[in-house]
């Protein structure tokens, strides 16, 4: 009997699962696995020999040449063919930031913490739409959400919901995250043009601009009713996203105010 093969440690999961050719309809797709992904990372991006990725890793150096010559062939064959290239799937464990030979950084995710993966999977004739949560309301800031909550409709209709943290990420993880919980719509209120791209980009459907009862804008969604705005926009500079003087959230509500949570010195920020 086959011994199995070993999980391969990853110290995150990506934050884009799939990328095509822009303007055209894709030749096919091409699956690149995690662990695959997690030596490009390592060895093309942050130029660590083949030795150090097997330690991060957890595994010898031969399997990550096999790993990485794969990846590499894959990524090449996507990027030739004008195929689709889409990241899933692998045998692998998610970094605990305690193993022997881990980067040790605070990127890495504790498994046991990754609520995500605790998500029940939709049926496939279902629609998954996420909101932006907090305390029954739509939270403002999409890149500052610590929580959403995810509404599985079947005909129509909500037939189960859950809330799920962002397992602290900052902004530029999230829209990964959610493609990762099979999410169909998000709804939320102000949110960078950054991110409304990464999300359209994994296939998630984005309505901005909202604020109020979350389970009402849901209800709302499903009539045809939901007052969104396709042209919602927050503009944010730096690591920190403050604003210049002045500068509020790109979407005004009917009775013409702006996003909430304004700082101290008369700004907003959204993200």
């Amino acid at each position: 009997m086959a011994r199995p093969p070993k999980c391969r440690r990853i110290c995150r999961q990506p934050n884009w699962m799939r990328f095509a050719p822009d303007g055209m309809p894709p030749e096919g797709n091409v699956v690149l696995t995690l662990d695959e992904y997690e030596s490009i990372r390592l060895i093309d991006l942050e130029g660590r020999t083949h030795a150090q990725c097997a330690a991060q890793m957890g595994v010898s150096r031969t399997t990550v040449t096999d790993i990485y010559e794969s990846a590499r062939r894959k990524i090449a064959e996507a990027i030739v063919g004008g195929m689709a290239l889409t990241i899933d799937g692998g045998h692998v464990s998610l970094c605990d930031g305690t193993a022997l030979g881990c980067c040790g950084r605070p990127h890495c995710w504790r498994a046991d913490t990754w609520q995500i993966k605790k998500i029940k999977r939709k049926e496939s004739n279902q629609m998954r739409i996420a909101v932006t949560y907090d305390n029954g309301q739509i939270f403002q800031h999409f890149g500052r959400t610590e929580n959403f909550k995810i509404y599985d409709v079947e005909d129509g209709k909500v037939v189960s919901t859950q809330v799920a943290g962002n397992e602290g990420l900052g902004h530029g993880a999230l829209a990964g995250l959610l493609a990762q919980a099979d999410v169909d719509a998000l709804i939320c209120g102000g949110i960078g043009g950054g991110a409304q791209n990464a999300l359209r980009q994994a296939g998630i459907a984005v309505y901005g601009g909202v604020s109020g009862d979350a389970d009402a804008a849901v209800n709302a969604f499903l009539a045809d009713q939901l007052d969104y705005n396709p042209d919602v926009h927050c503009d944010h500079h730096g690591e920190g996203h403050h604003h210049g003087e002045g500068h509020h959230c790109g979407h005004h509500h009917s009775e013409g105010h702006h996003c909430a949570h304004h700082h101290e010195d008369g700004h907003s920020c959204c993200h």
